[in-house]
C-alpha cells in the first residue's frame, strides 16, 4: 500500500495562535511560561548542561513553527536527517509531511573531519549559508564545538550578526552547553540575545526532573513566567509536570 504524502495546501495550522509575529511551541503551556511565544525576528540563545532537553525543546518549537506555517531549516550536529525525523515522530511531532515538501530543511553537520568551503572557519560559513536561505525560522543543535576553540571576538561577531539577521527578518534559535562560555561571554551574548531560556537537570526525591528558565523574552506579548518543569516521553513526547507535582 503507498503511503500517502500531504500536499502543501493540506496542511492546515493546528495552533492556537493564528498570527506568526510570534513562535509559538504548539504546547500551550510553554507558551503561556513565554508569554504567548517567541516573538518573530528574535534571537534567541538555549543553554543548558548534557541530556537536558535543549533538543527537544527545540523539536517542539519547531513543531509548532511548521503547524503555524513558517519555513524553518534546522543545521544539526545531533541527528542525521532520518535520526531527526524518527526522533521527532517517536515524540509525537511529526513533521516528515513538511521536510516532504520543502518546507522545513535539515542540514546535518559532520563534525568529524569536516572541511568547510575555502578552510572558512565553521561561525563564518554558518552565516554565509543562513544570508543564502530564505527560511524564516533558522535552529542551530548545538553551537558547542564549534566556539570551543574560537575566539571571543569571532564569538561576538557571530551573535552580533545573527542579530542583524534578525533585525531584518529571520528569527535564530541557538543552543549551547553551559560549558561552552566563560561567565563573562555568557553575560556578553545574553545581552546580545532577545531570549534566553536556561535549562537544567534537578533531583526531586528520587526522580530527575528536567526545568526551563524563561530568563528573558524581550518584546513578549504577555508578561512570562519562570520555570516549567517537564519530561520527556517516548511516544507520548514532552509531558509538562505541575509545580506541586515536581516537588512531591
Amino acid at each position: 500500500m503507498e503511503e500517502e504524502v500531504m500536499d502543501e495546501e493540506e496542511i492546515k495550522i493546528t495552533s492556537p495562535y493564528e498570527q506568526k509575529d510570534v513562535l509559538t511551541s504548539g504546547n500551550m503551556e510553554i507558551d503561556k511560561k513565554m508569554g504567548g511565544g517567541i516573538p518573530a525576528g528574535s534571537l534567541t540563545v538555549i543553554e543548558g548542561p548534557n541530556d537536558c532537553g535543549k533538543s527537544v525543546i527545540t523539536q517542539q518549537i519547531m513543531w509548532g513553527g511548521l503547524q503555524q506555517g513558517f519555513r524553518m531549516a534546522s543545521y544539526t550536529t545531533e541527528n542525521t536527517v532520518k535520526s531527526l525525523l524518527k526522533q521527532m515522530d517517536s515524540l509525537a511531532l511529526d513533521v516528515s509531511d513538511y521536510f516532504v515538501l520543502g518546507r522545513l530543511n535539515i542540514y546535518p553537520i559532520r563534525v568529524k573531519g569536516a572541511e568547510w568551503i575555502g578552510d572558512t572557519p565553521f561561525l563564518k560559513y554558518i552565516i554565509n549559508d543562513m544570508k543564502k536561505k530564505k527560511d524564516e525560522v533558522v535552529i542551530i543543535d548545538s553551537l558547542t564545538v564549534f566556539v570551543s576553540h574560537a575566539s571571543e571576538s569571532d564569538i561576538l561577531d557571530f551573535f552580533t550578526t545573527c542579530k542583524n539577521l534578525c533585525d531584518h527578518g529571520k528569527t535564530i534559535l541557538i543552543t549551547v552547553h553551559d560549558y561552552a562560555f566563560g561567565e563573562e561571554m555568557l553575560t556578553r551574548i545574553r545581552s546580545i540575545c532577545d531570549a534566553h531560556l536556561s535549562l537544567r537537570m534537578e533531583e526531586v526525591g528520587e526522580r530527575l526532573i528536567k526545568t526551563m528558565e524563561v530568563a528573558k523574552i524581550r518584546g513578549a506579548q504577555r508578561t512570562t513566567g519562570n520555570i516549567i518543569s517537564f519530561e520527556v516521553e517516548p511516544e507520548f513526547g514532552l509531558r509538562i509536570i505541575p509545580v506541586a507535582k515536581a516537588k512531591a
